[in-house]
């Protein structure tokens, strides 16, 4: 299951979105709000999972050019 994991954990946010906006299409009146929460939660761990990505990414990249410029130095 490890394998798994986290494909399956990356596909848990849209999926979650999916399945809210089904929900928000087939109730009526008021009961509609209830696939509300389902819908932000999905874009925020969509959002806050790319925010991270690209720290992670940029702080590779200032390490790989701080070698770099180590290297050139010595």
């Amino acid at each position: 299951m490890k394998r798994l994991g986290y494909p399956l954990l990356s596909l848990a946010a849209p999926l979650l979105i999916v399945l809210a906006m089904l929900c928000l299409m087939h109730r009526q009146g008021s009961d509609r709000l209830q696939s509300i929460p389902a819908v932000l939660v999905g874009a925020g761990l969509i959002i806050s999972g790319a925010v991270g990505r690209r720290r992670r990414r940029s702080k590779l990249l200032a390490a790989l050019h701080s070698t770099q410029t180590e290297e050139q130095e010595h």
